[in-house]
């Protein structure tokens, strides 16, 4: 049967947007790179970095049941951290957070599509500006970007109060960082993908434009900064968080603390 339009046939490197566009590459590429910067995929690659296993979960109140079952901790909300539950999706918590085998890290976007793309049963890697050279690197180093082993690049993007999609600034410069490091692989970008990386050239200052945007600013006034931070330092991470049998794991492996 024919790929659908919306597949970007005919491409190695192909973006889309959120939940549906997830579903939609992840029928068709052997490989999909989540990308929610100032949440999730930051959080994974702070705490796959210090040699946590991390598993997606959607968003809500059945997160602590799921950790019980699993024999992990379940982060809570930024605003929910206390003495007892330090774990949070906010990056800078999980940065002095104590370090614990396995953590259940929901969130409504990145997690939520990370969660859902495991489904297809390929590879799904969290990418974010901290480690976006080296999962490009990565995806090429294991034969990704063909055009019989394309590779999709997702945004998350961020939820209106409805529930729909909103493009975010942060997502897709994180996307595009990632598409950088992609434009010699073997199958050739989408016209979705080009466009997306063309986003990059035409922001000089990548993480004054991630504070600046509407989500850099959201957390800033609720007293979130170190999370912006943590999020903007560029090229600062070499850790591949994999997601395979439903947990991140750090490629290459990390020696717990």
């Amino acid at each position: 049967m024919a790929e659908s339009v919306y597949a970007q046939s005919g491409a190695g490197v192909r973006f889309e947007w959120g939940l549906a566009g997830a579903a939609e590459l992840g029928r068709v590429c052997a490989v999909l790179v989540v990308v929610d910067v100032l949440s999730f995929t930051t959080s994974v690659d702070v705490a796959a970095g210090r040699g946590m296993r991390v598993h997606p979960f959607p968003w809500g109140a059945q997160a602590d049941d799921y950790a019980r079952r699993v024999g992990a901790v379940a982060a809570v909300g930024r605003g929910a951290v206390t003495a007892d539950r330090p774990w949070s999706l906010s990056p800078a918590s999980l940065r002095s957070a104590p370090v614990v085998p396995d953590l259940v890290l929901p969130s409504p976007n990145g997690s939520a599509i990370s969660a859902a793309a495991s489904a297809t049963g390929h590879p799904v890697l969290a990418g974010c500006l901290r480690n976006a050279p080296a999962v490009a690197r990565w995806l090429l180093s294991q034969g990704y970007g063909s055009l019989d082993a394309p590779i999709g690049v997702i945004a998350s993007g961020e939820q209106w109060p409805d529930g729909t999609l909103r493009p975010c600034v942060e997502d897709l410069l994180g996307a595009a960082a990632i598409l950088d490091g992609l434009i010699d692989a073997p199958g050739g970008l989408s016209v979705e993908a080009a466009v997306a990386l063309a986003a990059l050239a035409s922001v000089p200052d990548v993480p004054a434009a991630v504070r600046g945007s509407a989500s850099g600013r959201e957390l800033t006034e609720r007293g979130f900064t170190a999370d912006v931070d943590l999020a903007v330092a560029v090229a600062t991470s070499e850790g591949v968080p994999v997601l395979r049998n439903g947990v991140f794991t750090p490629h290459p492996p990390v020696i717990r603390e």
